[in-house]
């Protein structure tokens, strides 16, 4: 079975972003390749020697990649949002603080919906869209696992 990825792009912060993805979330960097890291100078792409040509972050069992790009070529992500089911009330405060931290937008603060005791939409200081959810309670009055 064939299993999606993320590939995040930068504009030059790709390692700070990545690093601090990895704290909050309780995931690990297991590679970075920098721009001088290319075997041959026409091989790297526009920008400085420490520009990330590709990171790899573990999260469980998912991987989530990503890496600069110069600000020629850097777009904002557009069209999606990474979403992540926190395990608890506690967990979804703590996750949020941390992503949201100088957000640079907040589309829906924390609160409660109709399918979650608390929910919020929010692009990070990065540029990383993300949804953040905890089901709680109402995922066993729908039947639904949490």
């Amino acid at each position: 079975m064939m299993k999606p990825q993320f590939y995040l792009f930068f504009r030059g912060d790709c390692h700070a972003a990545m690093t601090h993805y990895a704290d909050t979330l309780g995931g690990t960097i297991e590679g970075v390749f920098l721009n001088r890291d290319a075997p041959a100078t026409e091989d790297r792409m526009p920008g400085g020697d420490a520009l990330v040509m590709n990171l790899v972050l573990r999260l469980g069992d998912t991987l989530m990649m990503a890496s600069d790009n110069s600000d020629a070529t850097y777009e904002p992500p557009q069209g999606f949002r990474i979403q992540i089911e926190a395990p608890s009330l506690a967990e979804f405060e703590r996750v949020f603080a941390a992503l949201a931290d100088g957000a640079s937008a907040i589309a829906m603060p924390p609160g409660e919906t109709f399918w979650a005791e608390r929910f919020a939409m929010f692009t990070d200081r990065f540029g990383t869209p993300w949804m953040l959810n905890f089901t709680g309670s109402k995922a066993q009055a729908e039947g639904r696992a949490p």
